[in-house]
């Protein structure tokens, strides 16, 4: 055997043994990468939580505080973790990608659990359920009732950008033009203002809104268009800070915890006292 071939031979076995190991070396470097985002909460003593604001699941106060279902979800978290907790306020559109950047920990926001989001991120178990609805005009859509009714060229629907009401309104209405907005108060005051034909969100907000309303809005829906279940969201490879989550969740659902603040935000309106523009 000559001493090129010896070469080559060595190459090739170099690059099997490279091509053999390097899933392994991969899923090491995600493995410590993911326990570092863990050592790194429980040094800093402090977990970031991304979220966005909209009524009743984050919002400000008459005083500027933040208050929600999870604000309380991710302050009861954190307590009992033994830790602080940092809000990190993020647009929507871009609460994904700002995980993926490592400007926060987890995602607390009311992120629904979907197929295409599994792809980027690490869901818990579901915490909360919602639905989307649709909040109609009484001046513009008073005659109609049904999905076919708004499913029509000339009808306009407002949307919050990135959230999940957009896939929603794109399978329900693909006729209709669909306008959309960075703040959840600008979706429904496109419909408020006349320039939209209803507003779609995630459950309770279409139904709170036409309480609020009852002149401007009206329900034509009797059950929501979807269901969904949310999650708390994580970078990939973060698999046992979601499974100590899952482990709160569930204790915080034996207890009752999870579900008496959903209802409290969900159920009611007691809290808008407390904010100035709900």
């Amino acid at each position: 055997m000559n001493l090129s071939f010896k070469t080559a031979l060595s190459g090739a076995a170099l690059l099997l043994t490279t091509a053999l190991f390097a899933p392994a070396l991969l899923t090491q470097a995600q493995a410590e990468e993911a326990s570092s985002t863990q050592a790194q909460i429980e040094q800093s003593g402090t977990l970031r939580v991304g979220m966005s604001t909209f009524a009743p699941w984050a919002m400000r106060d008459k005083q500027g505080a933040l208050i929600g279902f999870e604000i309380d979800v991710a302050r009861r978290l954190a307590t009992d973790s033994g830790w602080q907790v940092e809000f990190v306020p993020t647009a929507w559109d871009g609460i994904i990608p700002s995980l993926l950047a490592k400007k926060y920990d987890v995602i607390i926001g009311g992120l629904t659990i979907t197929p295409e989001r599994e792809k980027s991120v690490r869901f818990t178990q579901a915490y909360s359920h919602s639905g989307v609805q649709l909040a109609a005009s009484s001046a513009l859509a008073k005659e109609k009732k049904t999905v076919a009714d708004f499913n029509k060229r000339g009808v306009i629907l407002a949307v919050r950008r990135g959230a999940s009401p957009v896939q929603v309104a794109k399978e329900h209405f693909p006729k209709a033009t669909l306008r959309q907005f960075d703040d959840e108060s600008q979706v429904f005051q496109e419909v408020l203002n006349g320039r939209a034909h209803g507003a779609l969100s995630s459950s309770p907000k279409p139904e709170q809104e036409a309480l609020r309303h009852p002149d401007a809005l009206f329900m034509p829906f009797a059950k929501p268009l979807a269901e969904g279940s949310e999650g708390f969201a994580l970078r990939k490879g973060d698999d046992a800070l979601a499974e100590q989550f899952n482990e709160w969740i569930a204790a915080r659902q034996a207890d009752g915890w999870l579900k008496a603040r959903h209802d409290y935000w969900f159920k009611s309106l007691a809290w808008e006292a407390q904010v100035a523009n709900p």
